[in-house]
C-alpha cells in the first residue's frame, strides 16, 4: 500500500514537470518560517512598529510551495490556479482572524481584563 502511494505521489511530478519531493520539502520547510513571521507580526503590532514586512514574509512562506509549482510546472491546469487563489484567500482570512484574537488578548491583558 505504501509503495502504491509513493508511486502515485511521484507520478504527479511527471505530469506537471515538477519534483514532488522538492514541493513537499518547500511546503513542510516553510511552516516554521510562517510561524515565526506571525510571531514577528504580533510582536511588531504590540510595539507599535509597522507590520508590513512580517505580513509580506508570512504571505511569501504561505504560498512558497505553490509558487514553485506555478513557476517550474508545465501544463498546470487552470483549476490549480483557482485552488491556489482560494487557498490564498482562506489563508489570509484565517491568519487575519488569528492575529485579531492574539491582539485582542493582548489588549485585554493590557487593560487588566484578564
Amino acid at each position: 500500500m505504501f509503495e502504491q502511494a509513493y508511486v502515485w505521489f511521484m507520478s504527479l511530478g511527471k505530469e506537471y514537470g515538477v519534483n514532488p519531493v522538492i514541493f513537499g520539502v518547500i511546503y513542510v520547510g516553510a511552516i516554521p518560517f510562517f510561524t515565526l513571521s506571525i510571531a514577528w507580526l504580533v510582536k511588531n503590532y504590540r510595539k507599535g512598529i509597522s507590520i508590513v514586512m512580517p505580513v509580506l514574509s508570512a504571505s511569501f512562506f504561505f504560498i512558497s510551495a505553490y509558487l514553485y509549482l506555478m513557476i517550474a510546472g508545465e501544463n498546470v491546469p487552470w483549476w490549480i490556479y483557482a485552488v491556489v487563489a482560494a487557498m490564498l484567500v482562506y489563508g489570509a482570512w484565517s491568519t487575519y482572524k488569528k492575529v485579531r484574537v492574539q491582539i485582542k488578548e493582548d489588549v485585554e491583558l493590557t487593560n487588566g481584563k484578564i
